[in-house]
């Protein structure tokens, strides 16, 4: 439905006649957008800019408290974790101008090298935090070798699947060298530092990518299974992760005061105290050294406390963009590894928040993933935003969309090279009139004319 306006009669106009003209965007305008070859584009770009910016200002609120009782200003980890974005921002700048072929010749070294700092782990440069040996620490700073291997994941699973395309209904060329031997060692590094949230995304990242392939449904079933009995496995055989599940499908969380309960039930006293409309930025009362990681793992607590359910809602509708804007990607791609790495992004990142958000509000289990794009951590965040530069990247050579987009870059610098221009003919025309460019006199010849 177009909206219109109705030009008030005046002098000269027909008695009854009315002017309409369009005002703001149309829905048919906005379906014919939505189906041009950039959006996925710039609903990928905007969506994700958004994601980061909210996830920086609210890493500030949920840290300052921690942040200065542990080290002396409330802006440490804000600080930090602009530090990350910018270099995340960066290395997303990059990777979104690479050409596709680029991402394919990076497929190999990316796998041998997120294989070799995964194995890095467990040398002295490796460290241990809560229980998971999944971080090295050079020069200062701590980095997660199994976020790097996520995008590593993507791109070689990609590139490996779409060179079989012809070939994937057979067994052997779907999971030769997919799964076996890389995707499962390195899953199983991961799994050997005791970080099973990784593991699972990891495992979820191999699976979407082989649907999105073309793999026969039947053998979901077995791979399935599989899977399901290897996590029972891992989680039998860990206490605290026993007691995550207990506490989860138990109901026995009446109170904070119960083992185990401590962190669910605070993150639900979050989102309660938060209500319809939010307690207020920065008003959070939980994050006063009472909900454990208030700005990593449960930061959407903090979100719905102080954002209430329209913040909570627009985390969840900025993923759903996002999600849309992978989907568009994978079903207008022309080349398989294009289509397979956009559905290998949208399974981590939606995978991901599934999981993230899930355990926040009671709904799975306590796994302990971040929110991608949102919680804090330095290598969580740029490996999500490559992996962002590398959607974009795919997102550009959609058909028709390269042109589009370098057709909008040069009428933007047309138009701003045309501002300077103006403003000088402006000023010089102005310098003219003081210089003593005179003007006809009223009742003064003009050439040819009467007085």
């Amino acid at each position: 439905m177009t909206t219109t306006l109705d030009r008030p009669r005046g002098r000269g106009s027909s008695a009854g006649a009315t002017s309409r003209r369009p005002v703001g965007w149309s829905v048919q305008s906005v379906g014919e957008w939505l189906r041009s070859p950039v959006a996925p584009y710039y609903l990928a770009l905007v969506s994700t800019a958004v994601l980061t910016g909210l996830g920086l200002v609210m890493v500030l609120s949920a840290s300052s408290v921690g942040s200065y009782r542990d080290n002396g200003s409330s802006y440490t980890v804000f600080l930090d974790q602009l530090l990350f974005g910018t270099v995340g921002v960066a290395l997303a700048v990059i990777g979104s101008r690479l050409p596709v072929s680029v991402w394919k010749r990076l497929a190999w070294p990316g796998i041998f090298l997120a294989l070799a700092l995964q194995v890095a782990v467990f040398t002295p440069l490796g460290t241990d935090f809560q229980g998971n040996r999944n971080w090295l620490a050079i020069g200062g700073f701590s980095l997660q070798p199994s976020e790097f291997g996520k995008i590593a994941l993507v791109v070689f699973g990609a590139a490996v699947l779409a060179a079989k395309r012809r070939v994937i209904h057979k067994p052997v060329h779907a999971a030769v060298p997919l799964i076996f031997p890389f995707g499962m060692l390195l899953v199983g590094l991961v799994l050997q530092g005791h970080d099973l949230g990784t593991g699972m995304v990891m495992l979820a990242i191999i699976a979407g990518m082989l649907w999105a392939a073309g793999l026969p449904a039947r053998w979901f079933v077995g791979l399935g299974a599989v899977g399901g009995i290897g996590v029972a496995v891992l989680a039998a055989g860990s206490a605290n992760r026993m007691q995550r599940i207990q506490t989860w499908i138990g109901g026995i969380c009446d109170s904070p005061h119960v083992e185990g309960c401590y962190q669910k039930v605070h993150a639900e006293y979050a989102l309660a105290d938060g209500g319809w409309w939010g307690l207020g930025l920065g008003e959070s009362r939980e994050k006063w050294g009472i909900l454990p990681e208030p700005h990593n793992d449960f930061i959407l607590a903090i979100i719905g406390e102080e954002l209430g359910l329209p913040g909570s809602l627009a985390v969840l509708g900025l993923f759903a963009v996002l999600a849309y804007a992978c989907f568009r990607v994978v079903t207008q791609a022309e080349d398989g590894f294009t289509r397979l790495a956009a559905a290998g992004v949208m399974v981590w990142f939606l995978g991901q928040a599934l999981v993230n958000i899930g355990s926040v509000i009671g709904m799975l289990p306590i796994i302990g993933v971040p929110l991608p794009l949102v919680s804090s951590g330095g290598s969580a965040l740029i490996a999500a935003l490559i992996g962002v530069g590398l959607l974009l990247a795919l997102a550009r050579s959609l058909p028709g969309a390269e042109e589009a987009l370098r057709g909008r870059t040069g009428t933007l610098r047309r138009t701003l090279a045309a501002v300077p221009a103006a403003q000088g003919t402006r000023s010089r025309t102005r310098a003219g009139g003081r210089r003593g460019v005179s003007r006809p006199a009223r009742g003064s010849r003009s050439p040819g004319g009467r007085r």
